[in-house]
């Protein structure tokens, strides 16, 4: 069967020897052929609102690239709330997501191709000159591996790459002479002492100036590196070898990927999230499409259409067969174990994923891109942003969202690939939420919780770098860009690396690597671009088939595919027993789990312990329905203990000049006027005297109907809110007495009565970390009428008061600063509860830091159990593999004692069902978990 090279979207077949110039034209011309085919699902969109909504786009840019220039430069990234830059080390650590900044103006780096295709060629000319006047890549700090590479070389190779195609249009750029490229090289010998392993695999973290291991580097004894981390290295490091002629990058950067393919999971040929660079033993072994692992699969595909090399397409068409089998449940896209694939390992999936349906159109699957792609815009219009994960029910899981572009970007890719106008409206919902929600004075701020519409004092550089890009394009057409895109492949980052490298120091070997670990069947590999008539068979409605059945699929209860056992419902046997659906004292249902090899244990102590022996199983059917049940339970009872806690209020500034536009994430109080059950409180602030509130105020007249503002120390909280009640106040609001305590650092935790009857408490209490307590403070300062609004989630902004101050004035930009506060905290245990590392504070990589979800008290009435899944053929038992099992914590504190945390207690593997605060016949009171 002859094999053809990498376009989409039509009918060519283009030879394997083919001039890889000529794949790159085939490739551009099958795209316009694919855009020329519109579905007539949405009305069509004029020409002048496509401009006015790319002019927009174009004013969003500069309002967030303007204060950073401001405001930041040369710091790494802006802190839109506080105005200021972000230098790491003089702010308190966030811990790996502090690994992408090196004192290197990363987001500077990070726009420059961004500012050639919204058309500012003199603002990135520049942008250029400032890079190489003031950038220094020798700096003695720990830095990512793979966020310096994708944002880093990425933007400097993206950079070079634009600059070299307005050189040679003669207009801008007569002065340039490949400087960038020789930063990026000097980058690039930087980054290679990572490489010194016996794998290949790169170390996760480098020293700058004094690279690995030296006692100066204060790195190099990592094991462990994520999936993606080492398998998003050969777009920017083969560019880098064609740039320049030097193939030791290439080189590093194929072996790196040649390891990870010949340690796949040879039956389910699926990854893991997480591996031993020493070893090559998986660490993790939950496998999916989101953080961890996503841009493996993607630089897979992109290194073959880039490169030309055959085992690149052969690994990406064998692993996305995979990822179709056992991970892609329409519309959903579930974790699963590498050895058991047909056992989902998590029930909630991560926002990292959303790049996949952009993915899938490069592939040419186009209906299963739909369906992903429908399913998380239902969820962004439910919750405005799409969290940073959310459950199989579409329940937020993690509620950060750091203005993340996957969503974005697989909406141009589809608009691209369809022409359906309907894709257009969606990025006007995006352009819409962004300024209502996030716009802030000195640019785009991350939401802390999508919830309450909390921000955070965050704008990363890959905002700047992929989202206005792929917004600007998609509303953009052919004549608004300076320069063909389609002669341009996009990396991770959305860097443009041009497709004549195809055939330029082309001095690696192209051996066919691949056959050397598995026989492949050819006939499952598409070699052809696939014609638009078969993407659309001869129904103008096509995409909108698809996507209609999703419409409701968010406010509905089961999702379509969710459920694995599909094949059995149809045969008319009974669907399995669910744990939110088990009473223990209904005979029929312990019938079913000693089918499923469940036992029932009544312990001493009044537990009840359920321990799993696959083996006793009636089947291998029902042994794998028995270890859903249990892990079922898990979720269970994980859901129940968050369900306990209290969940954050939202502290708003609605005053002149905020207009709501300041949004800070408040500690509740466990007594007072409950916000989630009235209506929100609202009136202007007023500081008590004394300050601390532990006396009768000497200032009633002051604070009688307003906010006052307390300290915290020397008497309980509730005693603060009785003698502020007695003069009149409204509501209060406790500032933390520990100076520098911020959200960045320390969880959230609740303000706990006295011991004594509160019912005498009627208003509202909440509670402020010092640092964000000082944004009101210097907000009374500065202005002295200060209005807030204490509510249950931030209430949308008030458009005419908003209008007296419009939002591209900076004038009071640089008073305002607002601190988001950190939600409740969770700690990683690989023997507890299961709910595995949270994303939110990596670009592609799983990291624990920052979670949003706790885990409320500790139960008194408990249900332990263990899981001991036997094979069939084994007489002897083992432990079951549950990976990334997770211990979490929430804070409840007193005023006058030191913090008490109250959390789950980490066990052994064997013992994965404990803390549980209901004996089991409560389950069926629960809330239907719907999956």
């Amino acid at each position: 069967m002859s094999k053809a090279g990498g376009c989409r979207g039509c009918g060519c077949r283009v030879p394997q020897r083919a001039s890889w110039s000529l794949v790159a034209a085939t490739a551009a011309l099958c795209l316009v052929l694919a855009t020329s085919v519109c579905t007539a699902g949405a009305a069509p969109m004029s020409r002048e609102e496509k401009q006015k909504l790319g002019n927009q786009v174009l004013e969003m840019f500069d309002h967030a690239y303007g204060n950073y220039m401001e405001h930041a430069y040369p710091a790494d990234e802006l802190m839109p709330l506080t105005c200021r830059g972000r230098v790491r080390g003089q702010e308190p650590s966030r811990g790996d997501v502090d690994d992408a900044l090196g004192k290197f103006s990363l987001t500077l780096i990070d726009s420059l191709d961004t500012l050639v295709v919204l058309n500012k060629t003199k603002e990135f000319e520049d942008a250029v000159r400032k890079v190489l006047r003031d950038v220094n890549l020798d700096n003695d700090v720990v830095v990512s591996v793979f966020e310096t590479n994708i944002r880093v070389l990425g933007g400097l190779l993206g950079g070079h790459s634009l600059a070299i195609m307005l050189k040679e249009k003669g207009e801008h750029m007569q002065w340039y002479n490949d400087e960038l490229l020789h930063m990026a090289k000097q980058l690039g010998y930087k980054l290679l002492p990572a490489f010194n392993t016996t794998s290949g695999l790169p170390y996760p973290r480098i020293n700058l100036k004094f690279g690995i291991r030296k006692p100066e580097a204060r790195t190099g004894t990592e094991t462990d590196t994520c999936t993606a981390c080492a398998g998003t290295l050969i777009l920017e490091f083969a560019a880098l070898s064609r740039f320049t002629g030097a193939t030791i990058f290439e080189e590093y950067a194929r072996k790196a990927l040649d390891f990870l393919w010949e340690k796949r999971q040879r039956s389910s040929n699926l990854v893991g999230v997480t591996i031993n660079i020493h070893t090559g033993d998986w660490v993790r072994k939950d496998s999916g499409v989101g953080a961890g692992i996503d841009s493996y699969y993607e630089y897979l595909l992109k290194a073959y259409v880039l490169l030309g090399d055959d085992s690149f397409l052969e690994r990406f068409n064998t692993h996305y067969d995979a990822i179709m089998r056992y991970i892609s449940q329409p519309p959903l896209l579930l974790d699963v174990h590498i050895h058991k694939p047909m056992l989902n390992a998590r029930t909630w999936m991560d926002a990292l994923l959303a790049f996949f349906p952009g993915l899938q159109v490069l592939k040419g699957d186009i209906r299963p891109a739909i369906e992903t792609h429908e399913m998380l815009y239902q969820v962004i219009k439910k919750h405005n942003f799409l969290p940073e994960a959310f459950t199989t029910d579409f329940r937020v899981h993690w509620a950060q969202h750091p203005l993340r572009p996957e969503f974005a970007e697989s909406t141009y890719f589809l608009y691209k690939a369809t022409g359906d106008p309907y894709y257009l409206e969606v990025g006007k919902t995006l352009i819409e939420n962004l300024n209502k929600y996030a716009r802030v004075p000195c640019g785009f701020a991350a939401m802390k919780d999508v919830r309450t519409g909390s921000h955070e004092d965050r704008m990363d550089s890959f905002f700047l770098a992929e989202m206005f890009k792929y917004l600007y394009l998609l509303f953009a057409d052919k004549e608004d860009i300076i320069f063909d895109i389609e002669d341009y492949i996009f990396t991770t980052e959305a860097h443009l690396l041009p497709l004549w490298l195809s055939t330029t120091n082309r001095s690696i070997s192209k051996k066919n690597t691949t056959s050397e670990y598995t026989e492949l069947d050819d006939s499952n590999f598409d070699w052809t671009c696939p014609n638009t008539q078969i993407l659309f068979p001869n129904d103008p409605l096509y995409a909108q088939s698809i996507r209609e059945p999703l419409k409701n699929v968010v406010d509905k209860s089961c999702p379509r595919g969710i459920i694995r056992v599909e094949e059995s419902f149809r045969s008319g046997a009974k669907p399995p027993l669910r744990a939110r659906d088990f009473m223990a004292t209904n005979p029929e249902h312990l019938e079913i789990l000693k089918k499923m090899g469940v036992s029932l244990i009544h312990l001493k102590d009044g537990r009840v312990q359920l321990v799993q022996h696959a083996i006793q199983a009636a089947s291998s059917i029902d042994a794998e329905d028995g270890l859903r049940f249990m892990q079922e339970m898990i979720e269970l009872s994980s859901q129940q203990q968050k369900e306990q806690q209290l969940p954050p209020r939202a502290v708003q500034i609605i005053s002149h000049p905020f207009f709501g536009r300041v949004v800070l994430t408040a500690g509740p109080a466990q007594f007072g006027l409950d916000l989630s059950k009235h209506k929100e409180t609202r009136g202007f602030v007023a500081s008590s005297k004394p300050y601390n509130g532990c006396s009768e105020l000497t200032n009633p007249e002051a604070v009688m109907g307003k906010i006052a503002l307390i300290q915290r120390g020397q008497c309980m909280f509730a005693e603060k809110a009785r003698n502020i009640q007695n003069a009149g106040a409204i509501g209060g609001i406790v500032i933390d007495d520990n100076e520098g305590s911020s959200s960045d650092t320390a969880p959230l935790f609740q303000m706990a009565g006295d011991g004594k009857d509160t019912d005498d408490i009627k208003i509202p209490m909440l509670f402020l970390f010092s640092k964000e307590g000082s944004i009101i403070l210097d907000a009374i300062r500065e202005h002295e009428q200060v209005e807030v609004l204490l509510s249950d989630k931030a209430r949308d902004r008030d458009p005419e008061m908003e209008n007296e101050d419009q939002p591209s004035s900076e004038n009071d930009s640089q008073n305002q600063s607002a601190e988001q506060m950190l939600s409740l905290s969770q700690t990683v245990d690989l023997a507890d509860k299961e709910s595995p590392e949270n994303p939110a504070d990596s670009h592609s990589e799983a990291s624990p830091s920052d979670s949003e979800e706790a885990a409320g008290f500790a139960p008194s009435e408990q249900i332990s159990g263990s899981t001991e899944n036997h094979e069939t053929t084994s007489l002897d038992g083992e432990c079951t593999d549950l990976d990334n099992q997770v211990q979490e914590q929430s804070e409840t504190e007193e005023d006058s004692s030191p913090n008490v945390s109250w959390g789950t207690k980490a066990q052994p593997i064997d013992s994965i069902l404990a803390d549980w605060n209901e004996d089991i016949e409560a389950f069926e009171m629960m809330e239907k978990d719907e999956l």
